[in-house]
C-alpha cells in the first residue's frame, strides 16, 4: 500500500480520501477545516498541522482545492510546497482549474524532476462517496499509468485525455455540457408540469424517449421525484451553483482564448448567474436548483 498525502478535504476531497483509507493506503492529511481532519483521523488517517508535514515521505500527493489560485499558491506560493516534495513522488491535482495553471505547476515540477498530472473528476459527491468517479487525466502517459492503482480506489472510469492541461480541458467541456443539459431538463420539466403532467410521469416518458439524459436518469431537478437526488434534500449537498459558475467561466475563458464558439455555454452561464441573483444563498445550493428559476419566472 502507498504513502499518500491528501490536501483539501471538502465535499469531494473528504470522501475520496476516505476511500483511499478503506483501500488500505496510509494517509497524511491537511485541511484548514479542523472538523474535516477530525473525521478522517477517526478513520485512520494521520492529521498534520501544515501541508509540508503531510508530504514528507509521500509517494503520491493528491490535492483537491477550489481554484487555480489555491493550487498555484500551494505549490508555488509562500508555502512553496513543491520544494518539500520528494523528486520521486507523483503529484495528482484533482482540482478543477484552468489548464494554464495546471501547465505552470507541471513545468515547475518538471524542473525538479517531480512528476505531475492534472486529474479533475466528474461524478459529484455521490460518486466520491461510492468510489465511482470519472477521472480525466492530463500528463505524460507513464505518469498516468503510475497513477492508475491509486485512482482506481476512487473511481471507475479513468481516461488519459492527453498532455498536461488536457484533463482540465476535458473537465470544463464536460461541465459546460452538464450545465446546458440541466438547464434544458429543468426547462422541459417546468413546461410539462405547468401543462398538467406530473414530474414523475413526464420524467418516465422522457427516460424512455429521445430526451433521455444523465440529469433525468440520476439527478432529477424536481423535488420528490428521486429520493437520493439533492432536489429532494432542499438542494443541499451535491455540486454547488457557485462551483458550476466557476467551471462555466473556465470554459468560456478557454473558448475566448481559442476562438471557439460556445453560445449555449454562455446562455447556461447567464441562467446560473440570474439564479444566484434571485437569492443570496442560491449559490450554495446544488446546481439542479436551477429548476427554481423557471418556477419563479412564471409564478
Amino acid at each position: 500500500m502507498a504513502q499518500i498525502a491528501f490536501i483539501g478535504l471538502g465535499n469531494m476531497g473528504a470522501p475520496m480520501a476516505s476511500n483511499l483509507i478503506k483501500a488500505g493506503h496510509r494517509l497524511k492529511i491537511f485541511d484548514l477545516n479542523p472538523a474535516a481532519l477530525t473525521a478522517l483521523t477517526a478513520q485512520g488517517a494521520t492529521s498534520t498541522q501544515q501541508a509540508s508535514d503531510a508530504v514528507q515521505d509521500a509517494e503520491f500527493i493528491i490535492s483537491m482545492l477550489p481554484s487555480g489560485l489555491h493550487v498555484e499558491s500551494l505549490y508555488l506560493g509562500k508555502t512553496a510546497l513543491l520544494k518539500e516534495i520528494n523528486s520521486n513522488a507523483l503529484i495528482i491535482d484533482s482540482s478543477t482549474i484552468d489548464a494554464e495553471t495546471a501547465r505552470k505547476v507541471a513545468a515547475a515540477a518538471t524542473t525538479q524532476e517531480t512528476a505531475f498530472i492534472d486529474a479533475p473528476v466528474s461524478g459529484g459527491t455521490t460518486g466520491a462517496e461510492k468510489g465511482t468517479l470519472s477521472f480525466m487525466v492530463g500528463g505524460e502517459k507513464a505518469h498516468y499509468e503510475r497513477s492508475l492503482p491509486i485512482l482506481k480506489n476512487m473511481g471507475t472510469h479513468i481516461f488519459h485525455a492527453g498532455d498536461t492541461g488536457c484533463g482540465q480541458v476535458a473537465k470544463m467541456c464536460n461541465n459546460m455540457l452538464l450545465a446546458i443539459q440541466m438547464t434544458g431538463t429543468a426547462e422541459a420539466l417546468s413546461l410539462a408540469i405547468r401543462n398538467g403532467l406530473s414530474p414523475e410521469t413526464v420524467s418516465d416518458i422522457m427516460l424512455q424517449s429521445s430526451g433521455r439524459n444523465w440529469s433525468l436518469e440520476v439527478y432529477n431537478p424536481v423535488p420528490g421525484v428521486m429520493d437520493n437526488a439533492p432536489a429532494s434534500r432542499n438542494y443541499q449537498g451535491g455540486f454547488m451553483v457557485n462551483l458550476m459558475l466557476k467551471d462555466l467561466k473556465l470554459a468560456l475563458d478557454a473558448a475566448a482564448t481559442s476562438g471557439a464558439s460556445t453560445p449555449m455555454g454562455a446562455l447556461a452561464r447567464n441562467l446560473y448567474s440570474l439564479h444566484t441573483d434571485q437569492a443570496d444563498n442560491n449559490g450554495q445550493l446544488d446546481f439542479s436548483s436551477i429548476f427554481q428559476l423557471y418556477n419563479r419566472k412564471h409564478q
